[in-house]
């Protein structure tokens, strides 16, 4: 499928899912992996993961498409377009769109080590965290009490640069 063939696509359905028309551009991104779409603010367009089509068929690359629109319709109305906002949900619940899209297949996430520790001053509850935070601007959930950060040893893993893996 072209990107023309995209872009009148995507023009039907804002038409018949939203009685809207789609007055930007819609165009394929094939570096999209973690995500099925996007919709840019600034220029208002959209893009849809090419991926996504080859791998999971048109039917779920309508609904990123629809996802796509919500934010890209309600945006331009100045109403919630943001996932978080009541207008979103709503707007997505009406016309059918998904929430979230397939992973790609053979496309794995890199996880991140746990590097730090808050702990309680209190209580001794610990919450581990993968980035670095300030204990100021938190509380314990247990008891409310004041936390402190601790920094955790560094497991040693073959694919950072610069780290060792073990003695030499």
């Amino acid at each position: 499928m072209t990107d023309e063939e995209l872009q009148a696509w995507v023009e039907r359905v804002s038409l018949r899912d939203f009685g809207r028309p789609f007055l930007h551009r819609a165009r394929f991104n094939s570096r999209l992996r973690s995500t099925g779409g996007r919709y840019f603010m600034h220029s208002h367009d959209i893009e849809i993961s090419s991926r996504q089509l080859e791998a999971f068929g048109p039917e779920e690359v309508e609904k990123i498409i629809k996802h796509e629109l919500c934010h890209y319709h309600l945006h331009l109305q100045r109403k919630g377009f943001r996932h978080r906002d009541r207008d979103f949900k709503e707007l997505l619940r009406k016309v059918g769109g998904t929430r979230h899209c397939a992973p790609l297949p053979g496309v794995r996430r890199r996880s991140e080590p746990y590097r730090y520790k808050l702990v309680c001053v209190d209580c001794r509850t610990a919450y581990l965290r993968k980035r670095k935070t300030n204990p100021r601007r938190y509380l314990c959930g247990v008891c409310r009490g004041r936390l402190k950060l601790v920094p955790l040893e560094t497991p040693a893993r073959p694919d950072w640069p610069g780290r060792s893996t073990g003695p030499h």
